[in-house]
């Protein structure tokens, strides 16, 4: 099996990968690093080659088998990327990094985060920068 970690180029992102090396490392399973986002989109979610590139350094180092995955969807979001890779990979776990939004926020916009609890077949591991 192996840890799935949806990676944006944030500090949010950076724990979320801090915490999927160490989940893979204590199971003893490979991790997979995945940023994507709709065909088109170059929102602050897309991440830029000098980030994955730390990414793929950060893991390298690690010692774990490991792979990153960066590219465009289309037809998917990315809540609708990270299940569809999760059920792919047969993953036993996804690592998601969360940030507070407004109410008003979540309803405008959704929340990607909730949409993969909800949607998942696995557990998802939820962290958050330290305050």
């Amino acid at each position: 099996m192996t840890i799935l970690v949806g990676y944006v180029p944030n500090a949010i992102g950076a724990v979320a990968v801090d915490f999927g090396i160490e989940e893979a490392r204590r199971r003893g399973e490979p991790v997979v690093v995945l940023n994507t986002a709709p065909g088109g989109e170059l929102g602050a979610q897309v991440a830029n080659e000098q980030s994955i590139s730390g990414v793929r350094r950060q893991l390298a180092d690690s010692g774990l088998e490991h792979e990153v995955l960066h590219y465009t969807t289309s037809g998917r979001d990315a809540a609708e990327e990270l299940v569809h890779v999760a059920e792919e990979l047969d993953v036993s776990a996804i690592v998601l990094g969360l940030r507070r939004r407004t109410v008003t926020g979540k309803f405008l916009f959704g929340s990607t985060a909730q949409r993969v609890l909800l949607d998942a077949n696995v557990p998802v591991i939820a962290v958050k920068p330290a305050p």
